[in-house]
């Protein structure tokens, strides 16, 4: 069994899941979806770059385990071509069902399902300690050293190859904007006075370049 099989199968048995045969099957459904050819940066990397910050910040939320199986599910419907919150409603679906086929209690279905669908804005209620970990981790590549973001703003333009180059600047200035337009770009005390500044200057200098 490797690693990320591993990780999947002990989050989804802490979280509640009773049928072990539904939870391998689930896994093996999810991992193929984040390893689908047409990704670049939505990949296993990325996965495990979220579930490597949950895993760093767990004791900030009430469900850890629950962030676990949402970090799994927030990306495993990745179609560049489709529009608005498209993918994560579909993630969402994906979500619901794989998980209820485990055995799961409903309740946590539904949080799963709601936090896998606010990864489409990253907007947090400051009441919700599970939906700003999550975010925190899906936005971490922000704030990554200045080389390695430029890997990753690449990694998004290859995902989006088939955009004519002025929409795709259009477009993707539009998610930069966005971004810096957030209350906060991290909302858990250590994210956010460890990858703040460095996330802003990322993304204004990424925009910059765009326009």
């Amino acid at each position: 069994m490797d690693e990320l099989t591993a990780r999947w199968r002990t989050a989804a048995r802490a979280a509640g899941a009773t049928d072990p045969d539904a939870v391998r099957r689930a896994g093996a459904r999810l991992l193929a979806g984040w390893r689908e050819p047409h990704r670049h940066h939505h990949t296993v990397d990325h996965l495990r770059t979220v579930l490597d910050v949950v895993d760093a910040y767990a004791g900030r939320a009430r469900r850890p385990d629950l962030v676990r199986l949402a970090a799994w599910c927030h990306d495993a419907v990745y179609d560049p071509r489709a529009g608005g919150d498209a993918n994560e409603r579909a993630s969402a679906d994906l979500a619901g069902a794989l998980l209820t086929a485990t055995g799961l209690p409903a309740g946590a279905v539904d949080e799963v399902r709601r936090l896998v669908l606010l990864t489409a804005g990253h907007a947090v209620a400051p009441d919700d300690p599970d939906g700003a970990l999550l975010c925190d981790a899906d936005l971490a590549v922000l704030a990554a050293e200045p080389g390695d973001y430029d890997r990753y703003a690449t990694a998004i333009r290859r995902e989006y190859a088939h955009v004519a180059e002025p929409d795709f600047r259009a477009g993707r200035a539009a998610v930069l904007r966005e971004l810096l337009d957030l209350p906060a770009l991290y909302r858990l005390p250590e994210p956010h006075a460890r990858w703040a500044d460095r996330a802003r200057a990322n993304l204004t200098r990424e925009l910059d370049g765009l326009t």
